[in-house]
């Protein structure tokens, strides 16, 4: 990240936050995929789809943005046991709301192009996050800033 200007470093560092994420969140949507039962398994693909092509674009937004990608983990903590379908939902729901925190973060970072990208994103996870969850909250991806602010 040597030889850029603050802007650029944050918007590289909001990309390759979100570029972890999707890594993890990949990751997440095979044990997703796994235990979420024949009923919403078409929705969990499609999920998995999703996030492998957002991975793979912003692979190649950290390298257009003079970057090396940040690599996937060969495992990730789940932040809860996943035996069954009814925790296989929660899980989804919770990636979703993760996703969506770091896509905002990115939002604010970013300019043109890539901005509206990073929103668009975060308008899919969180559309993924209530149909997972079957309901929503007011502002995604700022819900735990919310909940640390409470005074």
């Amino acid at each position: 990240m040597t030889g850029l200007d603050s802007s650029a470093k944050a918007t590289l560092e909001a990309a390759q936050a979100a570029l972890a994420a999707e890594h993890a969140a990949v990751y997440g949507y095979g044990v997703v995929g796994g235990r979420v039962g024949d009923h919403r398994e078409a929705e969990a693909e499609a999920a998995y789809a999703a996030h492998r092509a957002r991975r793979d674009a912003l692979t190649r937004t950290v390298r257009d943005l003079k970057g090396e990608p940040v690599a996937a983990a060969a495992a990730y903590a789940l932040p809860f046991p996943v035996p069954d379908a009814a925790a296989a939902v929660r899980l989804a729901a919770e990636l979703e709301d993760r996703i969506a925190g770091v896509y905002s973060d990115l939002v604010r970072a970013a300019e043109g192009a890539l901005r509206l990208e990073a929103a668009g994103a975060l308008q899919e996870a969180a559309v993924r996050a209530v149909r997972w969850r079957g309901s929503g909250v007011a502002f995604p991806g700022l819900t735990e800033r919310a909940v640390g602010n409470n005074r």
